[in-house]
């Protein structure tokens, strides 16, 4: 099978400029690709995963990768799905961003001995004199077309700076300059990147007179059609800092079932075949389903050590109800204990490990009945847990069905 078969068939194609040329030339010849990865954070998210294991699949079958990171076009911010302008950035801030950006990287992607290339836009895009980009580039470009581009027309309401404005200019120039100086062929993105994409491929056509080609990608989303890759707690992250790895395995462990064949084709390397025997699972079988979806896509991010440790925690809690070492823990001091008994109220322990972002939120979710405490239900908002509930080390406290937390006490 090709690797355009392959991506096909685990559903992630979603639009070609050239469909039966895109296929010829993959299976062909190596062709030379880049996806664009703006380092508007200091880590990668659930959001970048498919288009990172898209470069993954097509490294593999044979073909070179550059990862272009935008340290220039995210001066700019990309107006693609925004309601409002983003906000803007230092150059220093942009430089940190890029750097952590290049070590999540590096477990998807081979860059031994030039298997695959990473470049930055701000090398070539912050040293363009303006009257110049405007008569190379912005000549070939027409604004009544632009206008009705999906990332533009959404913005006209509220507002759309010149700023952004310029920011399909500057990504085709991007495919235009990698296809000049790198024989870059083609162009990959998630389908949010569709109008950006087409910009390049005409530009180079305008331009050079060169044949180049776009393919994009389906986004993460539900069956229901949201976005995945958020919790209460925000974005699930790739960086174990922000998102733990235990966290991390939590996530793919309680997608909605609807999801979780979606999930394995987009995001794991299990062959096709051994994915369609799983899509056969029914009832609590699917739970099997879930743990191996959370273990291999912990594993390619985290690695094996620390997808092992996830499993046997999950495993230790929700099958036999015991404690892991590996479990997110919080440790309280005895300050955070008041003197009357002494104790800690259940909404400041909530808030304290974090399983509440607010007070109010804690509340709530007492009011709701989703708390316990050891398996004591917490049926008050004014329920305290006292010191000498500690005397075994811990206390474990769950939310809702499929949340669990140790909290110690130094």
């Amino acid at each position: 099978m090709s690797v355009f078969d392959e991506l096909e068939a685990r559903g992630m194609i979603a639009q070609t400029t050239d469909r039966e040329k895109i296929k010829e030339l993959l299976e062909n010849q190596q062709v030379t690709f880049y996806i664009g990865f703006d380092p508007t954070a200091d880590s990668l998210h659930v959001g970048h995963f498919v288009q990172l294991m898209v470069m993954a699949h097509m490294q593999r079958a044979g073909h070179k990768p550059i990862v272009l990171l935008g340290g220039g076009t995210a001066m700019v911010g990309d107006p693609t799905g925004k309601t409002d302008m983003r906000k803007m950035m230092t150059k220093e801030t942009i430089a940190y961003h890029v750097e952590c950006f290049k070590k999540q990287m590096s477990k998807f992607i081979d860059f031994s001995d030039g298997k695959a290339i990473m470049v930055n836009n701000a090398d070539w895009l912050l040293n363009l004199n303006y009257i110049d980009f405007l008569r190379e580039v912005g000549v070939h470009f027409s604004v009544n077309r632009m206008l009705t581009f999906e990332c533009y027309k959404s913005r006209m309401e509220n507002g759309l700076s010149f700023l952004e404005f310029n920011y399909m200019l500057m990504q085709s120039y991007d495919f235009y300059y990698l296809n000049q100086n790198y024989g870059c062929l083609m162009q990959l993105g998630g389908d949010d990147q569709w109008s950006n994409i087409i910009g390049g491929v005409e530009l180079c056509r305008r331009k050079a007179g060169t044949e180049v080609y776009g393919m994009t990608f389906a986004l993460l989303t539900t069956s229901e059609g949201k976005k995945m890759g958020k919790t209460e707690k925000g974005a699930v992250w790739l960086d174990p800092n922000k998102t733990t790895p235990y966290e991390f395995f939590q996530y793919w462990r309680n997608v909605n079932d609807a999801d979780v064949v979606k999930c394995l084709k987009l995001l794991t390397f299990i062959p096709l075949d051994e994915i369609n025997e799983m899509a056969k699972a029914e009832g609590s079988e699917i739970n099997k389903v879930k743990e191996r979806l959370a273990y291999e896509v912990t594993k390619l991010v985290h690695g094996k050590d620390e997808a092992d440790k996830a499993l046997e925690a999950a495993r230790s809690v929700f099958g036999a109800g015991s404690v892991s070492e590996n479990m997110p823990t919080t440790e309280l001091s005895k300050e955070d204990f008041s003197n009357d008994g002494p104790a800690i109220s259940v909404i400041d322990l909530l808030v304290k490990t974090n399983l509440a972002p607010s007070k109010g939120e804690a509340r709530r979710l007492i009011q709701q009945g989703g708390i316990s405490v050891d398996d004591r239900k917490v049926a008050g908002i004014d329920e305290v847990v006292l010191l000498s509930e500690f005397e075994k080390g811990y206390v474990i406290i769950r939310k809702g069905k499929k949340v669990y937390h140790k909290a110690v006490v130094k």
